[in-house]
């Protein structure tokens, strides 16, 4: 339950690399050296020539060391529009060629080149993706806005070419009367079932709308991102030395640098971002700046003005319903979930209805022992959704005699790298060795590359890039993405996986040092790193994710922090060195499952309202506010917490269709991942027990998607998941009745 997005792993098939598109997140950012200020016209596509192809560098094959890598550090933005219209055009040239072959079609004359098409898009988008959610600027923003419809354009010229999908459909076919080989069986089915989807089988007047549908909604999603981001940098919270009671001197120290660095030095900056909030309103005293804090944050996208996002959503969910219904389906939610581990909206609501009666109980409880520690300290206040993280905090301190600010000075982020090294290597042989300054280009000054190897025959698995840090021009939350993952049908490519954060800088000198949960959230996102970089699949279609289940293998990862190993080498006081002493390590223990009540419920209302939303009938003029009121009401939402992302800052869903009627994904991962955590616990060796660890590499992390998410979490655990584990895990009641499965 983390803030962001998750790339999908990129293929050459363009029905993959644009599902990052619609998410990508940008926000204006202050000068880098690598791009250019000044926006390049867009030209039409007719006017490209393909000798530009040399030229621009945003689509020249990666070269240098480790099977090449991007030229981070001859990104030009003048060369973007170019290279993505030139990029598109010879990727269509490529659909023409398979769908020009008078030979009747096969595997290896249709599939094998379709999952080849396309390689210079592919390059051209990596860099987008950076410049989207790493570097973006006002006129990528413009830039952006003017190739999203032309994208789409491009994306239903291929989902909707009936010559493509004939010779897809043909070996399909086939394939169902003649099996192929496992591996080739996976990748006809999923690109069969993608175009079908896609709308690859209606009339053309059919075909018609739906593209004119997917064109609109690329500049809707485009719309509400920037819309988000827009109020993320517009409003900024400036506090004086008076006002600092209760914050941490490292909060304090990085809220003044990022005043100074906006131009108001000797004030403290509370940015607009969830990093920054979540700290102030954990320990900031003044409860008035608590609820300008809060609501500024929790406002965004809803302030009635030109980046008010309600009428986005509403447009969206029409937009949305409308073009499922050509499909012949009832609501876009029936649509989405067909090939999700879930299959249906039923089993998905069925799953979160299950924990939400439980999640309710709790938070009824936190906020009784919440109001007594107001009441004991004199505070004459009913608590209020500001005070939440505050009040907390103290109980938090009073029920475990356990101070997140002291916690922190053990978690210095440093050691914390270390400790996911280490990690990788105990359970996948990984080992991460510093890349020298320079000899790899990066995008930023902040970002750090590590090269991995196998610990045991030194062979070179990939590189890691680490983007830490938040910055103007980079979208908030964590996320991680490969630039270029595991195949090797068209000869061997290794991964280029990269991680991404928004811990807040420090003052020079100063250790960086972050909180438990963001410690966690560093562990959760190198997860799916290691899930790109442990991938043995040949074709890059096999690379794709079920959304339902990759946030399974990052969730997993994040049990390892709390583990002895990890604890007793790497969490290390920051200024005297020494190793967390074994009676705070036991506070956190103790209270692991505190706070379960605000935690669940916050997220779980965000799932709940996403697949509300999408199960709607029809959604025509539906007002966004009203429907987030009176849903919640009927759900009995507490009045002390607010939803985890709010309809108008809902970037998962609005701001592009990854998680779109999907959200809920994060806790049907999540019982999984409390099952497979028992598997480790129930061994001979615990966490880093060997047999378990290989079981987890060889059906869990390196088949990706090449088999069904089901069939090899039995292989697995040789059974299915049951929810107890996951009541268990977070200190609610497991079910009377017999033991559920989550169902598949």
């Amino acid at each position: 339950m983390k803030n962001r997005i998750i790339s999908s792993a990129r293929k050459s098939s363009v029905l993959v690399m644009l599902a990052l598109v619609g998410c990508t997140s940008t926000q204006p950012q202050q000068g880098t050296a690598t791009t250019s200020t000044q926006a390049p016209e867009v030209t039409e596509m007719k006017d490209v020539d393909n000798t530009a192809l040399p030229e621009n560098t945003l689509l020249k094959e990666w070269t240098g060391p480790y099977g090449g890598v991007p030229a981070f550090d001859k990104m030009s933005l003048t060369d973007l529009a170019p290279a993505m219209e030139v990029g598109m055009k010879m990727h269509l040239a490529d659909i023409d060629a398979i769908t020009n072959n008078p030979a009747a079609p096969t595997f290896e004359n249709t599939i094998v080149p379709y999952e080849k098409a396309g390689e210079a898009l592919s390059r051209a988008f990596t860099y987008y993706g950076i410049w989207g959610s790493n570097l973006s600027t006002p006129e990528f923003r413009k830039i952006q806005g003017e190739l999203a419809p032309k994208i789409s354009d491009f994306r239903s010229k291929i989902s909707q070419n009936k010559a493509l999908f004939d010779r897809i459909k043909a070996v399909y076919d086939n394939s169902q009367k003649t099996a192929l080989p496992a591996d080739q069986q996976r990748v006809v089915q999923l690109i069969y079932e993608e175009f079908a989807m896609e709308g690859a089988g209606l009339d053309a007047a059919a075909k018609e709308r739906y593209a004119a549908i997917n064109k609109e909604l690329s500049s809707l999603y485009t719309t509400y991102g920037n819309n988000v981001l827009a109020d993320e940098e517009k409003y900024v919270t400036y506090i004086t030395k008076d006002q600092l009671s209760g914050l941490p001197e490292s909060f304090v120290k990085a809220a003044a640098k990022a005043a100074t660095d906006n131009g108001k030095p000797g004030m403290y900056a509370i940015t607009n971002t969830r990093s920054s909030m979540d700290q102030f309103l954990t320990y900031s005293d003044n409860r008035a700046l608590r609820e300008k804090v809060w609501n500024t944050y929790y406002s965004r996208g809803d302030n009635g003005d030109a980046n008010d996002n309600n009428q986005n959503i509403t447009k969206i969910l029409q937009l949305r319903d409308e073009r499922v219904k050509l499909l012949g389906y009832d609501t876009y939610a029936d649509w989405r979930l067909q090939n999700r581990m879930a299959k249906n909206p039923q089993n998905a609501m069925n799953l979160m209805n299950a924990v939400w009666p439980a999640a309710l109980a709790r938070v009824s409880q936190e906020v009784k022992d919440m109001q007594a520690v107001a009441n004991a300290s004199g505070a004459k206040i009913t608590i209020a959704p500001w005070d939440y993280r505050y009040y907390a905090e103290k109980v938090r301190k009073k029920k475990y005699d356990l101070d997140s600010d002291e916690v922190k000075q053990y978690l210095e982020l440093g050691n914390l790298t270390q400790a996911i090294f280490f990690t990788a290597g105990e359970l996948f042989n990984f080992k991460f060795t510093p890349v020298p300054a320079g000899s790899v280009p990066v995008y930023h000054p902040d970002v750090k590359v590590w090269e991995v190897t196998d610990k045991t025959s030194g062979e070179h698995i990939g590189l890691w890039y680490l983007d830490p840090f938040a910055r103007q021009g980079k979208r908030s939350g964590a996320w991680a993405s490969p630039y270029r993952s595991h195949t090797t049908f068209n000869g061997k490519k290794t991964v280029l996986a990269s991680n991404n954060s928004n811990f807040i800088k420090p003052a020079p000198g100063e250790p960086v040092l972050v909180s438990w949960d963001d410690a966690t959230t560093f562990f959760h996102e190198f997860g799916h790193a290691l899930h790109f970089l442990s991938s043995n699949v040949k074709y890059p279609t096999l690379n794709s994710g079920v959304r339902d289940y990759t946030e399974f293998q990052s969730q997993l990862l994040e049990r390892w922090l709390s583990t002895d190993k990890v604890i007793n080498q790497f969490l290390k006081h920051h200024k005297t060195g020494k190793v967390m002493p074994p009676e705070l390590v036991a506070k956190i223990k103790k209270a692991a499952t505190f706070n379960q009540g605000f935690e669940t419920t916050e997220f779980l209302a965000s799932a709940l309202m996403d697949m509300k939303f999408h199960t709607v009938k029809d959604p025509t003029d539906l007002d966004p506010d009203k429907f987030e009121r009176e849903t919640l009401a009927a759900l009995k939402m507490p009045k002390e917490i607010v939803m985890r992302h709010r309809s108008p800052h809902f970037t998962h869903v609005f701001s592009g269709e990854g998680y779109a009627a999907g959200y809920y994904g994060y806790l049907w991962a999540d019982v999984l991942t409390a099952d497979a955590a028992e598997a480790f616990e129930e061994a001979p060796g615990g966490f880093y027990d060997k047999q378990v660890a290989a079981k987890l590499v060889k059906y869990l992390f390196a088949p990706r998607n090449s088999m069904d998410p089901a069939e090899a979490y039995r292989l697995f655990r040789g059974r299915d998941a049951k929810i107890d584990a996951l009541m268990r895990d977070r200190g609610f009641p497991v079910p009377n009745q017999k033991t559920q499965k989550a169902k598949k």
